[in-house]
């Protein structure tokens, strides 16, 4: 069984146990969390499709921890010019385990 939902303007396949990284999300460490934007589930060979999502289909997951991602490094330079820049960026992130798929299917 898995499922296809939409967290933070990205879509992630997830099934129950499984631990995702997602874009960073307002909750605390062991708290719960409900994304209703699913967008396929597949269950004992059925799939269902939303359009865009399906009613009554929701994934529960718990928050394992909030954190940033290793430093990306951006460098700009134009030769001959004596121009470079260079910027670091931590994308941030929550750790989600999900525990359950609930609803159609």
């Amino acid at each position: 069984m898995y499922v296809i939902f939409e967290s933070g303007g990205k879509q992630f396949q997830a099934s129950p146990g499984e631990r995702l990284r997602l874009e960073k999300l307002d909750a605390e460490v062991g708290s719960e969390v409900q994304f209703d934007r699913v967008l396929l589930v597949h269950r004992d060979g059925k799939i269902q499709v939303g359009r865009p999502y399906l009613e009554g289909a929701r994934v529960v997951g718990t928050v394992l921890e909030q954190d940033r991602d290793k430093k990306v490094l951006v460098f700009k330079k134009k030769r001959r010019k004596q121009y470079r820049r260079t910027h670091g960026h931590r994308q941030a992130f929550t750790a989600v385990t999900i525990d359950k798929i609930e609803g159609k299917g």
